[in-house]
């Protein structure tokens, strides 16, 4: 079955100008105004993510296997909770509530990472965790609701470049800091603080929201009274496992999340491999989210008129192929260079494609709850590769350990490639 059922969804809403206007044009302002959001929150997540590994490692004295059990911990609080935040956003049917709940939570925890202790870092990166688990399936539903059908690819592309650009611009910011001011990691944590805060305002002023109505189509779901509201729980979300194609992009997101290294190791590898100085640590995110800008438009786009299956497999190619280059390539000049650019490719391949997949395969009623079950999936699953991953590298060395990874993700690639196959069955 193919990854995305480029045939209109239940309840998605769809108009003909918006098929003949441009790229700009044709996005909707509540993409625009959740863009510029992510945007700004990015830039103040993006600030402490650039330089926490190094912070936690060199500075901390945290072991491969403890970083790993913290950045675990991370992705699975985030996950547990994105599964809370899709279900009451749709059963509240305010999506802007929830995520503006989500949004505010990261920006409060802030100041706690100017405690000097592992105990005070880990709650502030919990809590952040969980607001960015609340956030993600109520932002991602209101983004899909607010575009055609054929044009989910385009609409999750140009949100993704401009979160991206926050993500480009925070590490920027982060190492500026480091070279100027006399606080050095505390100043990074403060300013990012009031990044935060000024996302929340843009959210709160410019990003329409409300309580949704019922859509018509939906009005009466099955088993349920003629005319009366559908149900909206925790069971009528897992029940949406048993259409096939969600079943077959759930599997497969799992699978693939369970081989995927976390951004932080990855970087951490890039460093050992190449003896990069540690001052320039924080600029090595710069080189994925500059290629995940240029790229995410383009390859969102692509996925609309090819299918999202050959796209989103490719993508996890590229990050095999960055994994090989870490493996066997000689550590020349170009060697960083070429794994970043490969790690931003697979998340254009893969990071707006997956929820626009989702969002084609679920109704409008419970389109949150759909994207965050697998969201959640995916998350949980990388939750685990920290955890592996950070105990792998602890008792076999940095190069076994991604060995494994490596091997792992191409057996996984080829599963996901047989389970994602095209059918003409039409559940």
């Amino acid at each position: 079955m193919y990854l995305a059922d480029r045939s209109t969804p239940q309840g998605a809403p769809s108009s003909a100008p918006d098929r003949v206007r441009g790229t700009v044009r044709a996005v909707s302002p509540t993409v625009l105004a959740l863009g510029t959001v992510s945007l700004i929150t990015d830039v103040s997540s993006e600030m402490v993510t650039a330089v926490l590994p190094l912070y936690l490692v060199m500075g901390l004295g945290l072991s491969p296997l403890g970083f790993g059990m913290l950045d675990g911990v991370q992705n699975g609080v985030s996950a547990l909770v994105q599964l809370t935040g899709g279900h009451l956003a749709d059963r509240v049917r305010n999506h802007k509530l929830i995520a503006g709940i989500g949004y505010g939570l990261s920006a409060l925890c802030k100041p706690l990472l100017l405690v000097h202790n592992l105990g005070a870092l880990g709650a502030a990166l919990a809590l952040d965790r969980t607001g960015k688990g609340l956030r993600t399936a109520p932002r991602d539903a209101l983004i899909s609701l607010s575009a055609p059908p054929e044009r989910q690819g385009r609409a999750f592309g140009v949100h993704r470049a401009m979160d991206t650009t926050g993500a480009l611009l925070g590490p920027m910011l982060a190492f500026l800091i480091l070279g100027v001011a006399a606080g050095g990691y505390d100043a990074v944590f403060a300013v990012s603080g009031c990044v935060a805060a000024l996302g929340v305002l843009v959210l709160l002023l410019f990003v329409p929201g409300g309580r949704r109505a019922v859509p018509a189509a939906e009005e009466s779901a099955p088993g349920e009274g003629a005319g009366g509201p559908p149900r909206v729980d925790l069971r009528a979300a897992f029940g949406l496992l048993r259409t096939r194609r969600l079943r077959a992009l759930f599997v497969c997101a799992v699978l693939l999340g369970l081989t995927t290294v976390s951004d932080a190791f990855l970087y951490l590898l890039v460093q050992r491999r190449t003896g990069i100085d540690e001052q320039l640590f924080p600029l090595l995110p710069l080189g994925t989210a500059t290629v995940f800008l240029l790229l995410a438009l383009p390859v969102g786009r692509l996925a609309d008129r090819v299918g999202r299956r050959a796209v989103f497999l490719a993508g996890h190619a590229g990050l095999l192929l960055a994994y090989a280059l870490l493996l066997w390539a000689p550590a020349t000049p170009a060697l960083p260079y070429l794994v970043l650019v490969l790690h931003g490719v697979f998340y254009a391949a893969t990071d707006g494609v997956l929820p626009a997949a989702v969002a084609a395969v679920v109704p409008e009623r419970l389109r949150a709850s759909g994207i965050a079950l697998v969201g959640t999936g995916q998350a949980l699953a990388r939750f685990c590769c920290s955890l592996a991953f950070g105990a792998a590298w602890a008792a076999w060395g940095d190069g076994p350990a991604l060995a494994a990874a490596a091997a792992s993700l191409a057996c996984c690639a080829a599963v996901a490639g047989a389970a994602l196959r095209p059918t003409g069955d039409p559940r």
